[in-house]
């Protein structure tokens, strides 16, 4: 049966008779089941009234049952939360033991009996408001369909096998069709234009592909090798100039601490530090004609280095106004051809068949399709994305094409851009559309962990599990097949995290939908008003006025802070759980939060809390009370402590425990101490995520429990002593789901002895060991999936290369201070698959060999410092594929060496980009391009 609005509901009753068998009367339960009934009876009906709502076919009296029914299906959940939080406040006070107490638990079993009969009389008269609502559905003409929409059957089941990744909204360098002319000409105008700053504007309408073209440019190494400072910022509409100063100085001088007082003082901080580099800066998705003339102040335009900066905007006005100089210059995308538009079209729509060509019976009908997307890239990749899920009959093409028609028949106001897309929504099965919808909840241009939204979707019930499947495989699947529809697209990859988003105009029909189905609510500073019927609200800027704007009594049951301004009050945030106390999702992450509440407990729905990035350094024991709480993240937080009573979370699957920002080649131990869990852990077996957790030195006893945590995937521990090694490996062994295993001993000298674990977790793609080793565990070099390697502080007596270079699926590998022999030798056939290679701080190492045939796909390696090693290794030269040399505090001899001109600088002149990297001052790190005669006079005065 296909998925519609009532499928949460009536698995909310499922629910409720499932796991509440003790605390509903009989009668009660006979009034809940025969609501289940009759709303399963009405999906199928429900099913043929959104088809024909798709297709126009559906009247106002049948559009006004549709919002009858969604009514009756929000009662439903809110009269069984309702009755829940009661009964969880009831079981809560009367928890304890004692006389009194038993005198006091008779009252509230009279209570408790009040609440079910309270529930029975709610069921009965919602039912009786069904049966209505049934029989004037019938009256309408609705057929019963088992067989749900034609989105539905077009999912392909092969979703889960196929990678995400290959499905992209953003045409990716392979498919940069058509652009190839003026790709060229914009890398010619940044590099061989003049000594002053040049402005370069990319113009052209939504969907052109403006951002696709700057951002494959900016990122091009032919192109990086010739700047010395990078920047991309994303502006849009709602900009802040504050906020987008503030992104510049942490992406162009991040390590400046020092006390900013005012936007006059960060441009003053930005012209003195790009002042002494060539830079390349990207202002993206340009809507602000005053913009240019505000931010320009920030920018040295004269010391003749040939600075570059680029604006991509749809405004022409903009362009010209930027265009002040005549270095500076204007560039019009043009819509595509329809040869180009063919290519792109079918390698989209075909990509898993017929070699990504058109069989002949489709060809006329497919270039009828690409007629409509008027040569824009966006709109060709996302209908050949919907055309992509679809059987590869002409009849089926045929249907959906009449489809697509009428979608541009009904909403003539509408462009062509947000009709197609529209569309595309509009076929998404029922289970999509409110995983795709999620999107709209955050900011334009949001970059959103893939395993947050994960979290996120599940706390929202949008994901049930399978046989086969857990929920968080079911929604990866979800994520895939929008991918490959060509409405999200992975922006970022490491090999574990990965990070997606949306284009702006789809963000732009999402919010749309928002209007209609009262989805989301956004509020700001310029929208502050409320619809007291929407299940979501995001809070942007501001919360003044947010109170009064809610009720005393809502249905809200996700809370999202973005960008807040002002403070969040203690008092604030007690009144918004008062009024907002069926709460499933609160999101404070980055906001100005001191302190939660103890109220918090009172939100027994809640499933998931963010406290990321906020100034909360205490959970308050009432935390324990949260039952359903799936996921609780107090990552770059103040949290150093969790309550005890966080071990009475049953339900509890990902604990995100405090961790530092990012970690240098001098990172210190003791200022990473991670969050102190305590005895009891083992209780929540459930976990799938336990990181960045403090272990006290002498608890072996905690450390064997966490052999009962069996499902979990990810796992950090922090402070971890030589005392509880023998036990800590006898729990990973128990551990065969384990994919992320994460150990750093209380200090750097202790040594952590882990060769007793004889049958590592066989999953493993990412270990990281931040202790002393001195011998390698033999079972490393038998982790057939592993794909990242960090050794920090393990001072290895042996060579590990020789133990890893087999590993098949190694991409990437980091070891600082890790070895004390004095040479690495990198043999013939070794690191196959290796991408990314980082060796720091090894004071021994003298001589660094790499034989032909290893490190055949290398593409960045840093080193250093190696205050032993004199010159660069002439095997670098056998490198080929390497993109990135990063040099760090090597003599001064080694650096002269390598500079054009000189003796060693063949060694190196086949790599794009050599940066050298060194502290003058205190610890900060300073970056100098090959050739700069700067770092050879700092130097030599240093």
């Amino acid at each position: 049966m296909a998925e519609t609005f009532l499928t949460p509901v009536i698995e909310k009753l499922l629910d409720l008779l499932i796991t509440q068998p003790m605390i509903l009367l009989k009668g009660v339960r006979k009034e809940v089941k025969s609501l289940k009934d009759e709303l399963k009876i009405i999906q199928p009906f429900l099913i043929d009234a959104e088809k024909k709502l798709s297709k126009g076919e559906l009247g106002d009296a049948a559009k006004e049952w549709l919002k009858q029914l969604k009514e009756v299906a929000e009662r439903v959940e809110d009269v069984v939360d309702e009755y829940l939080y009661h009964f969880a406040k009831h079981d809560h006070h009367y928890s304890d033991r004692g006389f009194l107490t038993s005198i006091r638990r008779a009252g509230g079993y009279v209570r408790s009996l009040k609440l079910r009969h309270d529930l029975a009389s709610q069921i009965q008269d919602i039912n009786k408001s069904l049966q209505k609502v049934k029989e004037r559905g019938q009256s309408y003409g609705l057929r019963s369909s088992d067989e749900g929409s034609s989105s539905s059957r077009s999912i392909n089941t092969n979703a889960s096998v196929i990678d995400p990744r290959l499905g992209s909204l953003f045409v990716n360098k392979n498919e940069l069709v058509g652009m190839d002319s003026i790709s060229t000409e914009l890398v010619k105008s940044l590099i061989d234009g003049p000594s002053t700053r040049s402005v370069i504007s990319l113009v052209g309408e939504g969907g052109i592909g403006k951002t696709t073209l700057a951002r494959n440019v900016y990122n091009a190494e032919y192109v990086r090798q010739h700047f010395e400072c990078f920047a991309w910022i994303t502006v849009s509409q709602s900009y802040d100039l504050e906020k987008v100063l503030y992104t510049m100085k942490n992406q162009i001088c991040p390590m400046k601490e020092e006390h900013i007082g005012s936007m006059e003082g960060v441009m003053d901080l930005l012209r003195k530090h790009l002042q002494t580099m060539r830079y390349v800066i990207v202002f993206d998705d340009v809507w602000d004609s005053e913009f240019w003339s505000c931010i320009k102040h920030a920018l040295p335009s004269y010391n003749n280095k040939g600075d570059r900066v680029i604006i991509t905007t749809r405004n022409t006005r903009i362009a010209n106004d930027a265009n002040d100089t005549p270095f500076d210059q204007v560039q019009f995308l043009k819509t595509w051809p329809p040869e180009l538009a063919w290519e792109l079209f079918c390698r989209k729509a075909f990509r898993f068949e017929f070699e990504a060509s058109c069989p002949q019976e489709l060809e006329q009908l497919s270039r009828e399709i690409i007629s409509k997307c008027h040569g824009l890239p966006l709109v060709i990749a996302a209908v050949a994305g919907l055309f992509s899920k679809k059987q590869k009959s002409k009849l089926e093409w045929e249907r959906v094409l009449d489809n697509l028609n009428y979608e541009f028949e009904k909403n003539p106001k509408l462009t062509n851009v947000s009709k197609i897309l529209s569309f595309s929504y509009d076929d998404l099965p029922y289970h999509l559309k409110s995983c795709f919808l999620y999107f709209g909840i955050f900011p334009q241009d949001s970059i959103i962990f893939e395993n947050k939204l994960y979290r996120l979707w599940i706390a929202e019930d949008f994901i049930k599990s399978r046989r086969d499947k857990t929920e968080e495989q079911v929604a990866e699947e979800y994520l895939t097949e929008l991918i490959h529809r060509n409405l999200v697209s992975f922006v970022v990859e490491n090999g574990i995290k990965r990070r997606c988003r949306v284009h702006d105009l789809i963000h732009d029909v999402i919010l749309t939908k928002y209007e209609e189905l009262c989805f989301c609510q956004i509020i700001n500073q310029s929208k502050l008003r409320f619809k007291g019927d929407c299940l979501r609200l995001a809070i942007n800027n501001t919360t003044k006025g947010v109170l009064n704007l809610i009720g005393d009594y809502s249905k809200t049951r996700s809370i999202f802070f973005f960008d807040i301004d002002d403070e969040l009050t203690e008092s604030f945030i007690i009144t918004l759980f008062r009024k907002c106390k069926f709460l499933k999702v609160l999101d404070f992450e980055d906001a100005p939060l001191d302190k939660l509440p103890k109220e918090v407990g009172n939100l027994f729905n809640l499933k998931y809390l963010n406290l990321r990035m906020t100034n909360v350094k205490l959970i308050p024991k009432s935390i324990g009370n949260l039952q359903n709480l799936q996921t609780l993240n107090v990552t770059k937080s103040f949290v150093q402590d969790l309550p005890i009573e966080i071990n009475k979370l049953r339900n509890l699957r990902h604990l995100l425990g405090r961790t530092i920002i990012s970690y240098e080649i001098d990172y210190r131990f003791d200022l990473d101490i991670g969050v102190k869990i305590h005895k009891g852990i083992g209780c929540l077996e459930e976990l799938q995520t336990l990181s960045s957790v403090r272990v006290s030195s002498s608890r072996v006893d905690l450390v064997k429990e966490l052999e009962k945590l069996r499902k979990l995937k990810i796992l950090g521990m922090k402070h971890v002593t030589a005392g509880i090694a023998e036990t800590l490996c006898v729990s990973l062994e128990k551990m065969s789901q384990l994919e992320t295993l994460y150990l750093q001993t209380i200090n750097e000298d202790e040594i952590l002895d882990l060769k007793s674990l004889s049958s590592p977790p066989p999953f493993l793609r990412y270990l990281a060991l931040m202790c002393q080793l001195q011998q390698l565990p033999h079972w490393i070099s038998k982790l057939q999936h592993l794909q990242g390697l960090e050794l920090w502080s393990s001072r290895l007596t042996n060579d590990p290369l020789k133990h890893l270079k087999h590993l098949p699926n190694l991409a990437f590998l980091k070891m600082v201070e890790a070895y004390i022999g004095d040479g690495l030798h990198f043999e013939e056939g070794g690191f196959k698959r290796l991408k990314e290679l980082i060796l720091h701080n090894m004071e021994d190492i003298n001589v660094m060999k790499i034989e032909t045939g290893a490190l055949p796909l290398l593409e960045k390696l840093a080193f250093g410092p190696f205050p032993l090693m004199r010159e660069m290794p002439s095997d670098i030269k056998l490198l080929t594929n390497l993109k990135s040399l990063e040099i760090r505090d090597m003599s001064r001899e080694f650096v002269v060496d390598l500079q054009p001109n000189c003796p060693g600088y063949w060694k190196i002149d086949h790599v794009p980009s050599v940066i050298f990297w060194y502290k003058f001052k205190g610890n900060i790190y300073e970056t100098y391009k090959l050739g700069k005669s700067n770092l050879l006079e700092r130097l030599q005065a240093s």
